[in-house]
C-alpha cells in the first residue's frame, strides 16, 4: 500500500473525551501503516473565529490559519473528528471555516469577460478525499429523523463545494456509552486510519 498524506482535525475544543480518542485512534493507526500524518487540535489553535465584516473586507489571517490552510492544500486525504452540538458542528469549528476556506484557497467564482462573478466556481481541491468521524448525545437515527442532515454543512456546504470526496461516521449516543461499544468504535476508526480512508 502507497502512503497517503493525510491531515487529521480535532473539531473539539477539548481533546481529552471521545472525540480526542478518536483523533488519536486514527493518528496512530495511520502513522502505523506507513503514511505520513499532521494534526491540528482546534483547542490549541489561536485565531479571531469571528468573521467581522464578512467578505466585504480583508481580514487578515493568523499564523494557525495559514498553518491549516497549508496542511488541507498539502494533504491527500482531510479527516475531521468533532461533535454534534445542537444539530451542527462546535462554534469554533464553523468559525475556523468561516475564516479559512476562502476564495482563492479552497474554491474560485467564474468570473465573465467583464470581470462579474457567475454562479459557477471552480473546485480548488478536486482529487483529494475527506473522512467526517461525528460522536452525538443523542442516537444518530433519532437526530437524523427530527432535524435532518446535520452533516451536510461540513459534507456538502464545505468539503464538497471545494472538490473533496467525502465520506463519514457517525457515533452516538456518546454519552455514558459502554466499554465494549467505545471499543467497538475505536477498532472502525483504527480500520480507517490503516487504510488511510
Amino acid at each position: 500500500m502507497n502512503g497517503r498524506k493525510i491531515f487529521v482535525l480535532l473539531g473539539h475544543p477539548d481533546a481529552s473525551g471521545i472525540c480526542g480518542e478518536m483523533a488519536n485512534a486514527y493518528e496512530q493507526a495511520a502513522q502505523n501503516a506507513g503514511h505520513e500524518v499532521r494534526r491540528l487540535n482546534i483547542g490549541e489553535m489561536q485565531f479571531d473565529p469571528i468573521l467581522h465584516k464578512g467578505y466585504r473586507a480583508r481580514q487578515d489571517l493568523e499564523p494557525d490559519l495559514v498553518k491549516f490552510q497549508e496542511l488541507v492544500q498539502w494533504a491527500d486525504h482531510f479527516v475531521i473528528v468533532y461533535p454534534v452540538w445542537w444539530v451542527g458542528m462546535p462554534a469554533l469549528l464553523k468559525g475556523l471555516f468561516d475564516r479559512a476556506w476562502l476564495p482563492g484557497s479552497a474554491f474560485r467564482y467564474i468570473k465573465t469577460k467583464e470581470g462579474k462573478r457567475t454562479i459557477f466556481w471552480h473546485r480548488l481541491f478536486r482529487g483529494k478525499s475527506a473522512r467526517i468521524f461525528m460522536t452525538s448525545g443523542t442516537h444518530p437515527l433519532l437526530v437524523r429523523f427530527l432535524p435532518g442532515n446535520v452533516n451536510a454543512q461540513l459534507r456538502w456546504g464545505i468539503l464538497w463545494f471545494a472538490g473533496f470526496k467525502v465520506r463519514s461516521d457517525w457515533f452516538g449516543p456518546a454519552e455514558n456509552v459502554p466499554e465494549d461499544t467505545k471499543a467497538r468504535w475505536i477498532a472502525r476508526v483504527k480500520e480507517l486510519g490503516r487504510r488511510g480512508a
